[in-house]
């Protein structure tokens, strides 16, 4: 039997403090940026995250054995690695879990390789493992440049952004058709920018000149992603007053969208001195919810379990990335969302003719609870399935499978919903309802 964790709350309120972990995305770009500038992260870094992911990466870095570096299950972690180790001395192998052998790297080999990396694939052509030798040093009059298809992940244009100033002429990219999470690219730029690299934006290309990181004192913001769960809980509520530590009004992060989008769900976001208030903002739910998540694909989950919550139909564009996560995030939405009688259904063709170019996935109906035991959520080795589903305990009590997953992100979840009220027991083979 796998571990589980079974929740409730007494009451459907939300009042305390959460002191959030560090931006995951933003610490791992500044990682790269100061490994190659060869500084010590712990002299420059503060609120560095505690994820797993982020844990990993930081211990790659540091290792000294430099043959084989095993990513685990950490997607960025990986991406970035491959950009990272194709500029380094020697021949490496990079590795990673079972799923990050699914998940396909061939788009950033291809363009690395353009530019002069020597990569091989170890086993499936297009998916790790990948076999790193030595950058061919034999370089153009000209900057290089390399187009990249842009529609599959933005960590792949990172990637490629972040070793840029140390290439011998630097890097023109060239991102072709649809980009998915603009937002995150913009961070990438944005943290380069900060930590002195000359990088230029034009409209059809992105320019690198060749040059180095200088390390400066970072802060690492809070993790917008993080907060989606407690915007999610602060939508299901009766009674809201929660401080959330950590986040900025301006923020390099695409998910800070989240205090205009919940604003539609009933919650009010105040930007206070070291981070942000939630309280209701006096307006029921909007009965119709829509966005498009093509900048933001992390917090979509959230949002699709939470208008299921409060009954709220919803329209999500831009999940194209969600099929290449942890697991396949729209098939999982549609198995764990259907327990407690929701829908979560693409849309016919002919529904978009007005933006032929878009997906839309509905969420219909109002979650209905099974009558005689709490309803039981997989969670794939998803970390965001378990974060997005957990809120629903403020309706009524319910068990989430394989609780440790939520350690690739957010390690102090469990523990933070204990602080403000929620009952979590792991393991038992019964919960009492309380409340209805």
């Amino acid at each position: 039997m796998s571990d589980t964790v079974h929740l409730e709350k007494a009451n459907p309120s939300l009042v305390g403090t959460i002191a959030l972990n560090g931006s995951k995305s933003i610490s791992n770009r500044a990682l790269i940026a100061l490994a190659l500038a060869d500084a010590n992260p712990a002299q420059w870094l503060t609120n560095l995250s505690t994820s797993k992911d982020t844990i990993t990466l930081e211990a790659l870095l540091a290792q000294t054995d430099r043959t084989t570096f095993d990513a685990g299950d950490a997607g960025t972690t990986f991406r970035f690695m491959t950009a990272y180790l194709a500029i380094q001395p020697g021949t490496q192998v990079l590795t990673g879990s079972a799923r990050m052998k699914e998940r396909p790297i061939g788009t950033l080999v291809d363009a690395l390789t353009t530019l002069g990396a020597n990569i091989r694939f170890l086993e499936k052509e297009g998916y790790p493992p990948l076999e790193i030798g030595e950058w061919n040093k034999e370089s153009t009059q000209t900057m290089p440049e390399v187009a990249i298809h842009a529609g599959t992940s933005s960590q792949f244009l990172s990637a490629l952004l972040l070793i840029a100033p140390y290439l011998p002429k630097g890097l023109r990219l060239i991102p072709q058709g649809n980009m998915v999470s603009r937002s995150y690219l913009d961070m990438t730029i944005a943290l380069m920018h900060y930590f002195g690299a000359i990088v230029t934006q034009h409209q059809d290309y992105i320019e690198v000149a060749p040059g180095n990181y200088a390390p400066r004192n970072l802060t690492v913001e809070a993790d917008w992603s993080a907060a989606s769960y407690w915007y999610s809980m602060a939508a299901i509520s009766d009674r809201v007053d929660l401080r959330l530590t950590g986040l900025f009004e301006h923020s390099w992060q695409g998910d800070s969208v989240l205090s205009r989008m919940m604003e539609r769900l009933g919650v009010a976001t105040h930007f206070e001195e070291g981070g942000v208030r939630l309280q209701k903002n006096g307006q029921p739910p909007r009965l119709f919810f829509e966005w498009d998540f093509i900048q933001c694909p992390d917090i979509a989950q959230t949002l699709a379990v939470t208008c299921a919550a409060l009954g709220v139909q919803g329209l999500f564009t831009g999940l194209e990335t969600l099929f290449v996560k942890e697991t396949d995030r729209i098939t999982a939405l549609k198995n764990e969302l259907k327990k407690i009688g929701v829908s979560f259904t693409k849309l016919p063709a002919q529904f978009s003719k007005k933006s032929p170019d878009k997906t839309f996935y509905m969420v219909s109906q109002k979650a209905e609870w099974p009558p005689e035991q709490p309803p039981q959520f997989v969670t794939y080795g998803d970390h965001r399935m378990a974060m997005s589903f957990a809120p629903l305990a403020l309706l009524q009590p319910i068990i989430i499978e394989d609780p440790a997953v939520v350690g690739k992100s957010y390690p102090d979840f469990w523990e933070n919903l204990k602080t403000v009220g929620f009952r979590i027991e792991t393991n038992t083979k019964s919960i009492t309802k309380t409340h209805t």
